[in-house]
Formats: C-alpha cells, sequence, structure tokens
C-alpha cells in the first residue's frame, strides 16, 4: 500500500484529481454566470441586442459568429481562475511529494 500511495504522489495524480474535480463542480456555477450575466452585459455594449451569443460579423453572404467564442472563452478563464486560487487558498499543491 505504501507504494501505491507514493506513486500517487510522486506522479501528481492528487492535484489532478483535485483539479478535476473542483473544475466539475463550479462549471454550471461558471456556465450560468457568464450564460446569464456577463454575456447580456457585453452583448448590449457590442450592439448584440439578443445576447453575445448572437453576435456577428456579416461580410457578404456569410456571417461569422464571433459571440459564442467569447462566451466559451470567458467561460473558461472563470473556471481556471477558480480552479487555480481554490488549490492555493487550500494549499492542495503540497499534497503532491516532490521527486529527489
Amino acid at each position: 500500500m505504501k507504494g501505491f500511495i507514493n506513486f500517487i504522489r510522486e506522479q501528481g495524480v492528487v492535484g489532478l484529481a483535485v483539479g478535476f474535480i473542483i473544475g466539475g463542480a463550479i462549471s454550471k456555477v461558471v456556465t450560468a454566470l457568464v450564460t446569464d450575466i456577463i454575456n447580456p452585459l457585453i452583448g448590449l455594449t457590442l450592439g448584440a441586442t439578443k445576447g453575445l451569443s448572437t453576435a456577428a460579423i456579416s461580410l457578404g453572404s456569410a456571417k461569422i459568429l464571433y459571440g459564442d467564442l467569447i462566451s466559451v472563452a470567458i467561460d473558461f478563464i472563470i473556471v481556471a481562475l477558480v480552479v487555480y486560487f481554490g488549490v492555493k487558498i487550500f494549499k492542495l499543491d503540497k499534497l503532491d511529494k516532490k521527486k529527489e
């Protein structure tokens, strides 16, 4: 059992698992925040009256929908920041044992 625990600590599995669990747990909250609050505000500033998801640029007959890309990027940045600061605040980065 000791060998198994050392393997997990040395390979960084604990940090990976913590990041995965925290990221999954807050994903719905962050998505709701971005979709329901941030996107409409950004959409209004960009002139997309129905929200950011409808923001687009027309080039002839083509329509480039850039709003959804911005929405997903904002969602990713918020999730990454929450996971990063969550790991730092709870000092979960100290769980992994450094190789000697």
